[in-house]
């Protein structure tokens, strides 16, 4: 009897092939898009979870609001694990990083040198707080001594081509020899930590009991029952204990002082599964994703699989009506009610589960285009997972079902007598719940349309904005504290260069996440509320108009003066939270040395757009870490290969790698991830206009064939064609108005509030609106008009035939 139904269902499905086809690719896009945002959303939230004891690790985070500065890092004093570890039981372990930040070290292979990344020094209780598995060596006695080393397993490869290398040395930065002491599997792709080198901690000079000195990262292995809360409760105590009395005697507050004025001053406990997602640190390891992104393609998923959705139970629906007098036959040869109920769903169910198959091959076609999109590594292997393919074949069957409701329970109702006289109302504009349907269908692609409008706008601005400083044309050479004591001397000669405008040397740059904090006074005496942390930049006399900077008060550093080595520069933003108003006698003190701050730069955009400006001060100092050169050329290959030539000419250089970048390809680089969500929105709205525009040409197709008769005797009455289209459009038209003026306010809501993660952003403008507004208006009519004109276009004797 079932094989029966199912032979019935797949004539019935032949026998309307266009619809068929409408509904079933309808479907299978919108559950391939679903299911697309699903790995994303799925590789997103598994970050750090491969950790045996994930759910008990804890990072420590600094959180300081000093005299009306706030700055937020991920950093820690060096002596608080041991203390952690000593004092409170309730900890199990702790283990430390001393990262590089965006230095990358040298590696020498053979006479090459080879420049790498995620390079850190670590406690070696590092293999007992994460699982990190070993090739080879031991866990227990890896970084117990000094130069010593453990190394990922394809650096292994990469350099001994063997990963049986336990006791071989590497030489890195060209100074130091390390010993591999251990082998360990590379991390997965879903790690906040990708390291290739462990350098180990012992007799590193940073290893100290400075508590007023932020550089390591702090992991804690907590035992169990013990939460975010307690190990809170912990650090307040040790910040009470151990760092009060320090505290005093550096800024003149203690914690209550700093806490009646306002401010405070803690660190907080974040749990590793959130770091990625969560972490609202600008300078994290790596770059981080953001939990407001996934929930936005969560609620997006959601969205375009319910579009997919209503499209299949609109057609299924619309075409039952036109099934009624079959249904009358039946019933009037004898078909039992429940015959007829189960034969409409087995067609509804069997029609989903086509397109389920479909939909899943098109995931595996264009997963490799998500992974693109995203920079991600998405396997197809996760379409396996234990959940979501039950989770997939659930909402097909539930899908399919109530598609099937509608004429299984209420046109099998009908008198037979009743059905065949041609009394059961089937016209278009009859179903209120249709109308619904269709409206709801654009109120999302609505919304989709307005979301990529928005962040491409925010792109946009992000791209424009004045941001204090020129990065274009601005040649930037990374690894060039390599030159040691030649830095000055290539400096020269590249300023020789024709096209080389200027260059500069220092240890920061615009672009760049990581800040220096140092303490500074306005009084000799560091009084209560007169010391602040401000970003120190070591500069030279070059920087200021090397990046276009502008002065807005005093003056630049200057080789005339020999004594601005022990003066300052603050920008806008310093000057404001220092109350300097004016440049007569303005004194600053750090270390007990005093400064003269002799000018005021014009505020300038640090990092991302994401943080408002911090206070900068720069200091005059030769720093060597990287160079800046502005530029102007017709021929930039050319000009890079001179400077290349110049560089591996100096002394001790050949063989060296020659790393540089424009500053701009830097800037653009911080907002990636942008980037990214914006292309990903635009794909996905994409899909959600084209599965409305199936079921809105599935629609009109229906419509245009129900009113057959009355279009035909409109043209033989004189009706032009282009009444016919008027006449056919206008019922979709007033539900696309009524979609704009839905979605419009709560695409608002939701895109403002996105933009509150931006320091710097834009307003949302009226034209996204119409724009979208009138986007939703030409595909609408573009869908309905193909179908439209055709039936104005038939031969009305045919038709009333």
């Amino acid at each position: 009897m079932l094989l029966n139904y199912f032979r019935i269902a797949w004539r019935n499905l032949w026998r309307s092939k266009g619809y068929s086809a409408i509904n079933i690719l309808g479907l299978a896009i919108g559950l391939a898009t679903c299911l697309l945002i699903t790995l994303f959303v799925a590789d997103e939230l598994s970050y750090d979870r491969h950790h045996r004891n994930a759910d008990r690790i804890f990072r420590i985070n600094a959180d300081f609001l000093v005299n009306g500065n706030a700055f937020r890092e991920r950093q820690t004093p060096a002596p608080l694990a041991a203390v952690l570890k000593k004092d409170y039981p309730a900890v199990e372990n702790t283990a430390r990083l001393l990262s590089f930040g965006d230095r990358k070290i040298l590696v020498k292979k053979g006479r090459e040198t080879l420049m790498e990344e995620n390079t850190v020094a670590a406690d070696g209780s590092i293999f007992d707080v994460f699982t990190i598995p070993l090739v080879s060596g031991d866990a227990k006695t890896a970084l117990s001594k000094p130069f010593t080393m453990a190394i990922s397993e394809s650096m292994a490869l990469k350099y001994f081509n063997s990963t049986d290398i336990i006791g071989k040395t590497l030489q890195t930065d060209n100074v130091n020899t390390y010993e591999v002491t251990a082998v360990f599997r590379d991390m997965p792709a879903t790690s906040h930590l990708h390291l290739n080198f462990i350098r180990s901690l012992v007799g590193n000079p940073e290893d100290n009991d400075n508590w007023m000195s932020d550089n390591f990262d702090t992991y804690v292995l907590v035992r169990k029952g013990i939460g975010e809360k307690e190990l809170n409760q912990y650090m307040k105590e040790i910040t009470k204990n151990y760092m009060e009395t320090s505290l005093k005697t550096l800024t003149g507050s203690d914690i209550a002082d700093i806490e009646r004025s306002g401010g405070h001053f803690r660190y907080d406990a974040i749990p590793l599964t959130k770091i990625h997602l969560h972490s609202d640190i600008t300078a994290e390891i790596e770059p981080s994703g953001n939990i407001q992104y996934v929930y936005i393609f969560c609620v997006a998923a959601l969205f375009i699989l319910l579009i997919a959705c209503v499209n299949f139970m609109n057609l299924s629906t619309a075409r039952s009506a036109g099934r009624a007098k079959e249904v009358g036959v039946r019933k009037a040869l004898g078909s039992h009610r429940s015959h007829l109920i189960v034969q409409f769903l087995v067609e509804s169910v069997l029609t989903s589960c086509i397109a389920l198959v479909l939909a899943l091959c098109l995931t595996f076609l264009l997963l490799p285009y998500l992974n693109q999109l995203s920079g991600k590594a998405i396997g197809a292997g996760m379409l396996l997972n234990r959940w979501l393919l039950p989770a997939l074949i659930g909402v097909i069957i539930v899908v399919g079902l109530l598609a099937g409701s509608y004429p299984a329970f209420f046109l099998s109702s009908f008198e037979p007598v009743k059905v065949l006289k041609g009394k059961l109302a089937s016209g278009f504009r009859g179903s209120w719940l249709r109308n619904s349907l269709v409206v709801f269908q654009f109120s999302t692609a609505i919304i989709l349309i307005i979301g990529t409008l928005v962040i491409y706008s925010q792109l946009g601005y992000i791209r424009n904005r004045q941001l204090g400083y020129d990065r274009e044309q601005v040649l930037v050479l990374n690894n060039t504290a390599s030159l040691w004591i030649h830095a000055k001397a290539f400096r020269a000669e590249v300023l020789q260069v024709p096209g080389v405008k200027s260059g500069t040397m220092t240890a920061m740059l615009p672009t760049s996440l990581m800040q220096n904090t140092a303490i500074y006074s306005k009084d000799a005496a560091r009084s209560a509320g007169q010391v602040m942390g401000l970003a120190e930049w070591n500069v030279d006399a070059d920087y200021i108009p090397t990046l276009g900077m502008e002065m807005a008060a005093g003056r630049n550093f200057s080789p005339r003066f020999p004594t601005d080595t022990n003066t300052i520069i603050v920008n806008e933003t310093a000057a404001k939270l220092l109350g300097f108003t004016d440049l007569n006698n303005r004194i600053l003190y750090a270390g007990g040395q005093p400064f003269n701050v002799i000018g005021i730069v014009k505020d300038f955009n640090t990092g991302s757009l994401r943080t408002k400006i911090p206070p900068v001060v720069m200091r005059l100092a030769s720093r060597a870490d990287c160079m800046a050169f502005r530029v102007m050329s017709n021929d930039f290959p050319g000009l890079i290969r001179k400077i290349e030539n110049l560089y591996h000419a100096t002394p001790g250089m050949t063989g060296q790698p020659f790393r540089h970048a424009f500053l701009d390809d830097d800037f653009n680089r911080l907002y990636l991830a942008e980037e990214r969500t914006g292309k990903i929105f635009l794909t996905f709205a994409a899909f959600a206009i084209l599965i409305s525009c199936l079921g809105l040409f599935g629609l009109v197709t229906y419509a245009a064939e129900q009113r057959t008769r009355e279009i035909s005797i409109r043209k033989v009455l004189g009706a032009s064609a282009t009444g016919i289209v008027r006449l056919l459009s206008g019922d979709f038209l007033k539900l696309v108005a009524i979609a704009i003026l839905v979605s419009s306010p709560l695409a608002w809501l939701l895109m403002n509030q996105w933009l509150q993660g931006f320091a710097y952003r834009i307003h949302i403008s009226w034209w996204i609106f119409a724009a979208t507004a009138i986007l939703a208006v030409v595909i609408t009519l573009v869908t309905v008009c193909t179908q439209a004109i055709r039936s104005a276009l038939a031969n009305p004797v045919e038709s009333l035939r």
